[in-house]
């Protein structure tokens, strides 16, 4: 009998004990499937209000260095910088030693930088009149519509009043202005290009302002009579240096300024316009500057492309490096800028798509904003296709632009190559190509493209010099002379 009652609590134990193991883990999964859920719910509910918010309010700005700051410190990549450093001075030493053979002197002649920058005291007072405009033009023409926008009955034609004067200023000083300057002056290239850029900057610096500032003003909620709430004019300033073409009342700021780290950049700001004068005179004025008069063959342009790649690319490093890295960085320090993310790793892509989005990621930001989002948003969001064509419309006028007014003539090479081969390259090597092979087919598409450039633009610059225009007709303005003159 005791052994019996034994056995039966021993049983009654055991079933005890599993049906408490089997509720425990039944509560404990539950609450854990409870939590993931609470989780996953607000995961989903913090990303929403993240998309939500990134779509309303634009451009979220945050501290971050450059991409590479943070490369050049580590070791391998210093020594890739290095080599770049003793390529200039091979430059240096291969152009002495050319000098010292054929002249018999040592003597480094800059006669290329003192023509290419002249008349700089032409393209100070220039760019100054066009940045006291852009200062106080449109901040004080959207503050008085914005003092009588609350009072005044007849919105519509107040906004549609103040639009006229600002579009008639805009056209006039930062329209026909520069154009005026650059023509009547006969400016040199280098100087041209300051003068059309900075052009260019003010223009997507002051539409940024008023694109904001409008929205902001027309979402106030400032009562009947009340004059809406409106940025300061230092606020305005300090986006007018500042590297970046979105505008915000306010951006993340550093504690102080590294003054070394400034001196740093405008070196190698100076070293990079060295090596571009090294790669010109060295590597592709010798190939262009022929003063036979035989026919430029199309075995000696093939050959011409292809001599240009290795300059082209060398010259495209250079010009992402001194001002997308060196310059913007530079500024960002002075004014304590914390968010130096002007570009991404651009150089991994594998589609073109990609390395359109992180090339420049800072002129990106206003296309992305004010071209394809708004264009989107007129369209009731259905031509995702056409809103990018337009996008890529206007980069490709814009550089056209920039490159007519800088070197004084009409060839549209760059507008051929953002406008149709951007756009085939967009959609054909597009997000969906991974792998390296790809990224070979990028870097490869880019020296040819970049030895394209470089090989037309040079022959037009000589064929402009040998066979001078008779006319100022139409045709006689935008017929590329290359095609018609045989200087070669």
């Amino acid at each position: 009998q005791q052994r019996i009652k034994t056995e039966v609590i021993k049983h009654a134990k055991a079933q005890i004990s599993e049906m408490l193991d089997k509720v425990l883990t039944d509560s404990l999964q539950s609450l854990s499937q409870s939590t993931h859920s609470n989780a996953v719910e607000n995961a989903q509910q913090t990303d929403g209000n993240a998309r939500r918010h990134r779509i309303q309010d634009g451009k979220v700005f945050v501290a971050r260095q450059s991409m590479l700051d943070e490369l050049f410190e580590i070791s391998h990549i210093q020594t890739i910088y290095h080599m770049f450093i003793a390529a200039l001075l091979l430059f240096i030493i291969s152009t002495l030693a050319v000098d010292f053979i054929d002249q018999g002197r040592l003597v480094l002649e800059f006669d290329l930088f003192f023509y290419a920058f002249g008349q700089l005291g032409t393209v100070i007072w220039a760019w100054f009149i066009m940045f006291i405009y852009t200062l106080l033009g449109p901040y004080h023409i959207l503050n008085q519509w914005r003092e009588l926008y609350n009072q005044y009955q007849w919105k519509m034609l107040l906004s549609l009043a103040t639009a006229v004067v600002l579009l008639g200023a805009q056209l006039s000083v930062l329209g026909y202005f520069p154009v005026y300057v650059v023509l009547h002056y006969q400016l040199p290239p280098a100087s041209r290009f300051i003068i059309i850029l900075e052009q260019i900057r003010f223009l997507m610096k002051s539409y940024s302002f008023m694109r904001e500032t409008v929205v902001a003003v027309l979402r106030d909620k400032s009562k009947k009579g009340e004059a809406a709430r409106f940025p300061t004019l230092s606020s305005y300033l300090y986006f007018l240096f500042c590297p970046t073409l979105i505008y915000r009342e306010s951006y993340p700021r550093n504690p102080y300024i590294r003054w070394n780290y400034v001196r740093r950049n405008f070196a190698m700001i100076l070293g990079s316009l060295f090596y571009l004068y090294f790669i010109l005179v060295r590597l592709v004025i010798p190939v262009y500057m022929n003063e036979s008069n035989q026919p430029f063959s199309r075995r000696t342009l093939v050959l011409a492309v292809f001599h240009s790649t290795l300059p082209g690319m060398l010259m495209l490093l250079l010009g992402f490096f001194a001002f997308l890295h060196c310059w913007l960085n530079a500024f960002a320090e002075m004014l304590r800028f914390a968010d130096r993310m002007f570009y991404k790793d651009w150089w991994n892509s594998t589609s073109f798509a990609n390395y359109y989005r992180t090339w420049n990621i800072v002129v990106h930001d206003w296309l992305y904003y004010y071209a394809y989002r708004d264009f989107l948003w007129l369209s009731g969001h259905r031509l995702r296709s056409l809103a990018t064509l337009s996008v890529f419309a206007v980069s490709a006028f814009v550089h056209e632009y920039a490159f007519t007014m800088g070197f004084g003539f009409f060839y549209p090479v760059m507008f051929c190559l953002f406008a149709i081969i951007g756009v085939l390259f967009n959609f054909t090597l597009n997000d969906k190509r991974k792998g390296p092979v790809w990224n070979i087919i990028m870097w490869t598409c880019l020296f040819i493209g970049q030895g394209v450039q470089v090989c037309l633009y040079c022959l037009e610059w000589y064929a402009q010099i040998h066979c001078p225009r008779s006319g100022t007709g139409f045709w006689e303005l935008v017929t590329p002379k290359s095609w018609t003159c045989n200087y070669k």
